[in-house]
């Protein structure tokens, strides 16, 4: 489906992605550290579970990752991927330029380390980045296939989502941001001006979501029962 419902559900959902994340880094910023990494992303998970459970007709799921992963593989359109990607983006531009209006007040968390709640490497190389979030990504990726392919699964489908969500936060969010998703890197760096080592996470995150497109058929069974 192409068209402006589906255009705008995957515009809100990704604003709902990104403000969720960034917002949880900003304000675990503002309050000296007691959201934590946990809460972070305990934060990114919840805007996970609510976007796909508010818009299940986005097509390309929220993640310019999966959106191309889909398109590779011939699972989407030409429309259906630019429409998606398009609306990806400017639901994230707009959450991260909301963010940045909500915060103007504290123009310091504009600043790196904070930069607008964008991503960032600590204590890791691009290389180990890239690997770490392509890994993370592979496992998310896998968690919407089977919410989409497997009947059972569609009825706890964002609850899962959202878990693989948590557990990439709370393994690697100190480490790159767990973005998974280039849409939630894209939005706080373009806000904050913060583009540093932006590449790791499209790199990863599309590979990850590539893989998972390639082998989830084979990992994962569609229910046949009606």
């Amino acid at each position: 489906m192409v068209g402006l419902r589906a255009f705008a559900a995957e515009l809100s959902g990704t604003f709902c992605l990104v403000l969720g994340a960034a917002g949880a880094a900003c304000m675990d910023a503002l309050t000296g550290g007691r959201l934590g990494p946990g809460g972070v992303a305990l934060a990114y998970a919840a805007a996970t579970v609510t976007a796909f459970h508010a818009f299940p007709g986005a097509v390309g799921r929220f993640n310019p990752a999966l959106t191309l992963a889909e398109f590779g593989f011939k699972r989407l359109g030409v429309l259906q991927m630019v429409f998606a990607l398009t609306a990806q983006l400017l639901g994230s531009a707009c959450a991260a330029l909301f963010l940045r209006a909500a915060l103007s007040g504290r123009p310091e968390l504009l600043e790196p380390p904070i930069s607008l709640g964008a991503c960032a490497l600590s204590g890791i190389g691009y290389r180990s980045a890239t690997l770490v979030e392509a890994v993370l990504t592979f496992f998310l990726a896998c968690a919407v296939a089977a919410a989409a392919d497997n009947r059972a699964a569609k009825r706890r489908g964002p609850l899962a989502i959202g878990a693989a969500t948590l557990l990439a936060g709370l393994a690697a969010g100190p480490l790159t941001g767990a973005a998974l998703n280039p849409a939630r890197a894209f939005g706080p760096a373009l806000a904050s001006g913060f583009w540093s080592y932006h590449y790791v996470f499209w790199v990863g995150p599309i590979a990850g979501a590539a893989l998972a497109a390639l082998v989830s058929p084979y990992l994962i069974h569609e229910e046949k029962r009606p």
